[in-house]
């Protein structure tokens, strides 16, 4: 049986992940950096301790700490279950069991909600959704999108995919997106559509191999800046 959601679940990846998702390098790292739909990730929560600038915005910052707590408990077994029914469907290299995922997401989610509230007053956490962001235009130098577009294509539509990365070119000079794959584990139908797109708007499109793999060929990110 393929790996399927309901809707779109609270599910925190780690600062290594991030890194390894988006290809981000120190020069990447010591810019102004936009999450969409971060959820409980706790790369905005380690980039700060390093001194880097970061905003992530998702509509589950409108919840306090124990209302996220709740929601990410809500989730863990429904997710963890599907992994272990789908287990196949993933590489178990760097994270060498499902045991291990579990401990890996706790982790970096357990990270996240210890900064919630500290990074909800400094403004690091901002509470909104795509395709409609609440930020000036240009004010980031790189938007990311990690499991969200593309991934769940089945819950959002084409159209739903060209305004929100309109809109993230909008606020920021470069956008990366990953996973390409959907959460069955096939390349998303809307893929050529959004690359075609913004090539025929101008933009630079290319599809970029990384070097994290987990869900068993997703090692790509869409990058779209202009050229």
């Amino acid at each position: 049986m393929a790996f399927t959601l309901d809707k779109v679940v609270p599910w925190g990846r780690s600062y290594a992940e991030y890194i390894g998702m988006f290809g981000l390098t120190e020069t990447d790292l010591g810019k102004h950096i936009l999450g969409c739909g971060d959820g409980p990730a706790g790369f905005n929560a380690e980039l700060t301790q390093r001194s880097g600038h970061i905003v992530s915005v998702d509509p589950v910052y409108i919840f306090d700490v124990g209302q996220i707590k709740n929601r990410i408990a809500e989730t863990y077994e429904t997710v963890m279950a599907q992994t272990r029914e789908n287990q196949n469907d993933f590489i178990w290299d760097v994270i060498p069991s499902i045991e291990a995922l579990g401990e890996i997401r706790i982790a970096a989610m357990d990270t996240f909600l210890a900064d919630f509230e500290l990074g909800k007053q400094q403004g690091r956490y901002v509470a909104g959704e795509l395709p409609t962001l609440p930020f000036a235009n240009g004010k980031f130098d790189i938007a990311l999108s990690s499991h969200f577009l593309f991934l769940y294509s089945g819950h959002l539509s084409a159209e739903f995919h060209l305004q929100s990365i309109q809109e993230m070119l909008r606020v920021a000079s470069e956008v990366r997106v990953f996973p390409l794959l959907t959460l069955d584990g096939s390349i998303s139908p809307y893929l050529s559509l959004v690359s075609e797109e913004f090539a025929s708007r101008g933009f630079d499109v290319q599809i970029n191999k990384v070097d994290y793999e987990f869900q068993r060929g997703g090692n790509q990110m869409l990058v779209i800046k202009p050229k």
